[in-house]
């Protein structure tokens, strides 16, 4: 029996996929970040979520914050420290 897939949930969440400079670029955003906030985040690749890979295959990276997609492409650090702050 296949597991059931995971998807985004609580707190923030970036999906990538493998060797994506894109999801390398807001992997550095999201990990700086969160850091200076004193938060957590979780990376989830496409490899361990098939189905949103595809759901958001033109996006990627895709940023979620408690489930709700909140960026994609280039993740604004402006934009997401306002938006973790909630401002």
């Amino acid at each position: 029996m296949e597991a059931p897939e995971r998807t985004p949930g609580d707190g923030v969440v970036l999906l990538t996929r493998p060797e994506c400079h894109l999801c390398e670029d807001a992997r550095t955003v999201v990990g700086q970040v969160t850091a200076d906030l004193g938060l957590s985040w979780q990376e989830l690749s496409v490899k361990d979520a098939p189905s949103l890979g595809t759901r958001f295959a033109e996006e990627l990276p895709v940023l979620f914050i408690d489930g709700v997609q909140r960026d994609f492409w280039a993740i604004d650090e402006v934009r997401l420290r306002r938006l973790l702050q909630g401002q």
